[in-house]
């Protein structure tokens, strides 16, 4: 689901996971520091009991938790998470980038708040200590499932939430940076600064390596040109970084984003193509049913044009969705050609997902046509072009591949 090759969280607080076996030492270890957290912030002991395990990955663990003694008013339950990976620059930043990001919402309003709220971190043992947000399914659960307007009202939920999320941080990067800089901030802001300038320069060399397909030079250039939304001024708000369906909560509050490892202040096209692609960086996404991607895009656009009224113009808008998704299926394909074991790819989750030719299939088709559509903007024909030919040499050297649809659409 992350568009890097480790497993996912799979499991943030949202009750899938369930402890049979007798705590590890890791687990006891992280409750007795979510207690000593927990304590220096609030002034008093407070002691926790009963944990349950809820997942996590090989790079963290995630845990429900009671309160069993407090002089305060909390929750019954709370949510913890602590970072066990050995120390490096790579799991540190994505404790940053998660404490940084909880920290900004919750100090927002309730009702702006999109994820649970932070109660203590600590940059000392990697630990976050959080609102526990119960068994409520997650999107992934509802898109698997057996009902397509269950699955349907999801999405449309998760698209409306999606634009509420950005429209609420809106003007919010500066806050973001104070932040960051409290807990020294990470090597860069946004993950997708490390690793899109390089596949977007790879790319064609791969390409012509592994199928023997050329890439023009204004195909060449239109992919150059998406590096610009990674710096560009406007339209900037709060990305998750990783929306996959298995990171979003459908609660009785409405829809509460999880796993802010990659979460950074971004142009906010990035997050609008996972409406349309769907879910870029997610290897376990599936294909939606005609007229879905459209009212899932109607449905975001209606939150964001309050703060951006310029959205409302496809001219402004449909381009630089072009752009987004013509990164995402740049980098993604580069994912594929250069991950050692392409299995990584894939979502850690308890989902089954499709074969990954399947997907990269359906995201070249998905940008040809895309492309097709927006011919008048300046190379969408060659783009459109080369994306066609990519596809012809999936096909040669996979075969036909159709990416089928959700479960609950099917």
């Amino acid at each position: 689901m992350e568009i890097a090759a480790d497993p996912p969280d799979t499991g943030e607080a949202d009750g899938t996971g369930e402890s049979e076996q007798p705590a590890s030492a890791e687990v006891l270890a992280t409750v007795v520091a979510a207690e000593s957290v927990l304590s220096k912030r609030f002034g008093a002991r407070i002691r926790l009991a009963e944990p349950e395990d809820l997942g996590g990955s090989e790079r963290s663990i995630v845990l429900r938790v009671k309160v069993a003694a407090s002089p305060f008013s909390l929750p019954r339950t709370l949510a913890v998470k602590r970072y066990v990976r050995p120390t490096g620059a790579g799991p540190r930043d994505n404790w940053v980038r998660e404490a940084v990001s909880y920290q900004l919402f919750t100090a927002l309003a309730a009702e702006d708040r999109m994820c649970p709220e932070l109660f203590a971190h600590d940059s000392g043992t990697s630990l976050l200590v959080m609102e526990d947000l119960g068994r409520a399914p997650t999107l992934a659960e509802k898109l698997h499932g057996d009902d397509a307007r269950v699955a349907e009202g999801a999405l449309l939920s998760w698209a409306r939430s999606l634009g509420k999320l950005h429209a609420s941080t809106a003007g919010r990067e500066a806050d973001f940076d104070a932040l960051l800089r409290r807990l020294s901030p990470p090597r860069s802001k946004d993950p997708l600064t490390v690793d899109g300038p390089v596949a977007i320069a790879a790319l064609p060399l791969l390409l012509q390596t592994e199928y023997g397909v050329d890439t023009p030079e204004e195909a060449r250039a239109a992919a150059a040109q998406t590096l610009a939304l990674l710096d560009t001024a406007r339209h900037r708000a709060f990305s998750p970084s990783d929306s996959c369906p298995d990171n979003n909560l459908i609660t009785n509050r409405g829809v509460r984003f999880l796993d802010f490892e990659g979460g950074c202040v971004r142009n906010m096209m990035f997050d609008a193509a996972y409406l349309t692609v769907p879910f870029p960086s997610c290897w376990c996404a599936y294909a939606l049913p005609p007229g879905m991607t459209d009212a899932m895009l109607a449905a975001w656009r209606a939150e964001v044009r309050v703060m951006w009224p310029d959205l409302d113009d496809d001219a402004v808008l449909l381009p630089r969705l072009l752009d987004a998704q013509l990164f995402w299926v740049w980098l993604t394909t580069w994912q594929f050609l250069t991950v050692p074991d392409v299995d990584q790819l894939g979502s850690g989750g308890a989902v089954a997902r499709p074969h990954q030719a399947d997907v990269l299939v359906a995201r070249w088709s998905g940008l040809a046509a895309a492309a097709r559509r927006a011919r008048s903007v300046p190379g969408a024909a060659a783009v459109g072009a080369h994306a066609e030919a990519v596809v012809t040499a999936l096909t040669a050297r996979f075969g036909e591949r159709s990416l089928p649809l959700y479960p609950a659409f099917d």
